[in-house]
């Protein structure tokens, strides 16, 4: 399955290359708002701390769009202009959300963990690592946040409650995902995030909750079966079918296939 789901989101970010880098290059110039602008307003700090507030909020709300839009590839199809301002309105709500999980994130992170590890005691030391170990947990959870939301639910709690059903039923898969978008995001960077970037982890997240569904909908219709026994092969069957193989020749010339 998983070596399917590297294979399919390769095609498809191939196949979407310019439109994944056109994205991208959105995003980038997003997140130059309130990285950059706010050095130039120095001299105004509320203007700046509004700028970095709002400019934060505006590339969160860039990315929720960017995840319901790429759900359109993954389910092998496409999507314009339209579909992305369309998901930009849409994606308001659950950009809240996303922000405020964030938030209690980075103050579990930068406040909490360092005074606990601060206080020297046994108390302290068990502590720290709880909270260490309930940030791993949230981060992996969060990955599933934005493909529930393109592909299962839009209610707030729902969302969160998924996030986390899917991560305990999930931890080794859900840590092959983390580690493949850190290797991702790393190589973006040679590449100025225009690809594979912020779009592209976004759609393999999206293709990873999609194929990973079909384990459901197969034990829904197969109660009683082994868990631990998934019938992959037959599963993937229609989607390899549909992705199918290419040359390395139909990457580079596809029109002289």
């Amino acid at each position: 399955m998983i070596g399917f789901l590297i294979k399919k989101t390769f095609f498809d970010l191939w196949d979407n290359l310019f439109r994944i880098a056109l994205v991208n290059l959105g995003f980038v110039l997003s997140a130059a708002i309130p990285i950059l602008l706010p050095t130039v307003l120095a001299d105004i700090p509320l203007l700046a701390l509004a700028v970095i507030i709002l400019g934060t909020f505006w590339c969160v709300l860039y990315l929720v769009a960017t995840a319901l839009s790429v759900k359109s590839i993954s389910d092998y199809g496409s999507f314009g202009f339209t579909d992305f301002f369309a998901n930009l309105k849409e994606g308001i709500p659950t950009a809240i959300l996303l922000s405020l999980a964030a938030l209690f994130w980075l103050l579990l992170a930068y406040v909490a963990l360092p005074f606990y590890a601060k206080l020297g005691t046994m108390v302290g030391l068990f502590a720290a690592s709880l909270v260490f170990w309930t940030l791993v947990i949230i981060l992996m959870a969060f990955q599933y946040i934005l493909p529930i939301r393109a592909r299962l639910d839009k209610k707030t709690g729902k969302i969160l409650k998924k996030s986390f059903i899917l991560f305990f039923d999930n931890p080794g898969f859900s840590l092959f995902v983390f580690l493949h978008n850190t290797v991702i995001f790393a190589l973006s960077l040679f590449l100025a995030f225009l690809a594979p970037g912020p779009a592209g982890i976004l759609l393999f997240l999206d293709e990873a909750l999609r194929l990973r569904l079909l384990k459901y909908d197969w034990l829904e219709a197969h109660p009683d079966a082994n868990r631990r026994h998934i019938p992959w092969e037959e599963l993937l069957a229609e989607d390899r079918e549909k992705t199918g193989t290419r040359s390395f020749r139909s990457f580079i010339f596809p029109w002289k296939d």
